[in-house]
């Protein structure tokens, strides 16, 4: 397995409110995106990922073969996460409204669990083609699947970055689980929607497709996202099987 991650501010914002971490001794990897004013969204997604840095270490044997049990071992994670920033958005006025998305990855053998709440997104790239395995917890895209809008519409939609889901958003953690087969040479790439927003998925591939290490493939993404506009924080991590 080789492992590369980047995360940036971007060209637009004043903070970068992204955060990441990566475990590839025990095959979990994780990217978080803040929201609310001020310094909040950045408290929010670095109190997520070392959240659950910090319960990966606690709880060594994964032990997870199906979406069953990467429920139990992710979902108890992720409600101690909610609660953890809702009473910290309670206890400091300064963080009222805080949130962050989540995207957790676990790599076990020829298999890739997937774990989100949010916009923050998990992919597969494979013979040069990029899946989607996660699915977006926003606004539009509650309104592609109810076809109200096409998902041509929905990527210059007003309310693009309105989000349904999100640690901190609500009293209970309600997140996705989706399990994906890998084979060798594989690409898994977490990132936040500053790449996906800014990066159309033929330029992604291109740069997927190239005989980059994968700190490579990670730095070109964020170059890429910053050359189209860099109007958001933009973290990738790029796990290659």
């Amino acid at each position: 397995m080789q492992v590369g991650f980047k995360s940036d501010r971007g060209l637009k914002r004043e903070n970068n409110e992204d955060a990441c971490f990566v475990m590839p001794k025990e095959g979990v990897f994780v990217i978080a995106d803040g929201v609310g004013g001020g310094a909040c969204g950045e408290i929010a997604s670095r109190t997520a990922v070392a959240m659950v840095a910090e319960y990966v270490r606690n709880n060594p044997e994964i032990n997870i073969t199906d979406i069953t049990t990467a429920i139990s071992y992710f979902l108890p994670c992720l409600e101690e996460i909610n609660e953890k920033i809702i009473v910290m958005s309670e206890t400091h006025p300064e963080n009222t409204g805080m949130a962050t998305t989540i995207v957790i990855c676990y790599v076990g053998g020829k298999r890739a669990y997937f774990v989100n709440m949010g916009d923050s997104r998990g992919y597969i790239y494979r013979n040069d083609r990029l899946r989607q395995v996660t699915e977006d917890h926003s606004y539009v895209n509650d309104l592609v699947k109810t076809g109200i809008i096409t998902v041509d519409a929905a990527v210059k939609h007003e309310k693009k970055h309105m989000i349904t889901k999100a640690l901190g958003g609500d009293l209970v953690a309600e997140p996705d689980f989706f399990k994906a087969n890998l084979q060798e040479g594989d690409i898994i790439m977490l990132c936040t929607d500053g790449l996906y927003q800014e990066v159309e998925s033929v330029e992604i591939k291109k740069i997927l497709a190239q005989d980059h290490t994968m700190n490579q493939a990670t730095s070109e993404l964020v170059k890429k996202a910053n050359q189209n506009g860099g109007g958001d924080n933009i973290t990738v991590i790029c796990i290659k099987v």
